[in-house]
């Protein structure tokens, strides 16, 4: 029997005169493949846009706790304690022992010179996890009233009990369940990604022009006078991107239900189903929710006119190198022939390996070899069934 350990999921989307993903420079972010440069949409990009969609389909409807990304959650903690009743000076001494009991990083003082609460970058910490320590917080701050003492009483705390707050069910968030977390405190659990993502990139060489416009003065119009407000320049891209997402689902149902990985497939049902649930909402995020900067000018919205998702045991492997020569406006239906390239690879494949359990979903005709073709609630009820059964 197969389990289904790994769900890969390959898309196709198309998008004209957008903004997707800006570099340093404001411009279209690049990626040098094969024989010609292409743009490219990051990771970081697309993982935000399906953490933050919000639909039917949205992650925060899952009814697990999502996590709050920050360089002021110790502020945020503060600001809760205090709305516990605690006054802000013992507020602030709680929240400085969580910083030097190894909680956050260091930082230094603020303008009134009390210890600054922002770090030194963004930290991922769970809601659980926040109202934990807040409850535990305010608990001690009632029986220590001198600030000193909170902090000596804050310490103890963080070196006595860090296991009950790594035992925290969905502690630290559904988006460390899905995308990791990565922190050297020893008072937080440290989470490996179940969901890794590929940066998308355009299947042919990259499309760009520099889009010159003015902004009209209505007023100076108005009043007879001639020219701009202000002349300005940005760049815009058009492409079709090929985009690769794999679950590791052991990875995921560990994360999830506090399991060895493992122990995944021998585990009950039960024990899959927020596992299953949550891919079936990732599979309508990827294929529906678009990135994209400068959306009011750009309308940057679009749906993968190619979804292929595989279920099985090996190595995931992307279907990237089917694109090593850009695909060239002259050959015709850009888009069919990116899905016959991507056939074309896996017949490869197959050849070579074995097939995989394939099902897809296209808005064109499409010829891919040993997969049923569905429509995306199917494909999503698909993917999810065969986690849920474990096979």
């Amino acid at each position: 029997m197969t389990h289904p350990r790994f769900i890969q999921i390959h898309t196709l989307h198309s998008y004209s005169a957008a903004l997707l993903n800006r570099d340093d420079s404001g411009s279209a972010k690049r990626l040098p493949m094969g024989n010609a440069m292409r743009t490219r949409i990051s990771s970081q990009c697309l993982k935000r846009h399906w953490r933050v969609a919000e639909d039917h389909h949205a992650l925060s409807t899952l009814g697990v706790p999502m996590a709050i990304r920050s360089r002021t959650t110790l502020a945020r903690i503060r600001d809760e304690i205090v709305g516990h009743g605690v006054s802000e000076e013992l507020a602030q001494a709680a929240v400085e022992a969580l910083r030097h009991g190894g909680l956050l990083d260091k930082a230094g003082k603020d303008r009134k010179g009390k210890e600054a609460l922002e770090t030194g970058q963004a930290v991922l910490l769970g809601k659980a996890e926040i109202d934990y320590l807040v409850k535990r917080c305010a608990a001690l701050a009632r029986d220590y009233k001198d600030a000193d003492a909170l902090k000596t009483a804050v310490a103890a705390f963080l070196k006595e009990e860090p296991d009950n707050i790594r035992a925290l069910k969905h502690g630290s968030g559904l988006e460390s369940a899905l995308f990791g977390r990565m922190v050297t405190s020893d008072v937080l659990a440290q989470r490996d990604a179940a969901v890794y993502v590929a940066h998308a990139f355009t299947v042919h060489e990259a499309q760009v022009e520099n889009d010159y416009f003015t902004v009209v003065d209505d007023l100076l119009r108005e009043a007879g006078e001639h020219g701009s407000a202000g002349i300005f320049d940005t760049e815009l891209a058009s492409g079709l991107y090929y985009g690769y997402v794999v679950v590791d689902v052991p990875q995921l149902v560990a994360n999830l239900e506090g399991i060895a990985a493992e122990e995944c497939f021998q585990a009950p049902s039960e024990r899959r189903e927020l596992a299953a649930q949550v891919v079936h909402h990732l599979l309508h995020l990827i294929a529906t929710v678009s990135p994209g900067a400068k959306r009011g000018s750009t309308a940057p919205f679009g749906h993968a006119s190619l979804m292929l998702v595989e279920s099985g045991d090996w190595q995931p492997r992307s279907l990237s190198a089917a694109f090593e020569s850009a695909l060239k406006p002259a050959d015709g239906g850009m888009r069919s022939e990116a899905i016959k390239r991507i056939a074309g690879e896996l017949k490869k494949h197959d050849a070579a390996y074995g097939a995989l359990d394939r099902a897809y979903l296209a808005l064109d005709q499409a010829d891919i070899p040993n997969a049923e073709h569905f429509s995306l609630d199917k494909l999503a009820n698909w993917v999810q069934t065969r986690i849920v059964k474990g096979a």
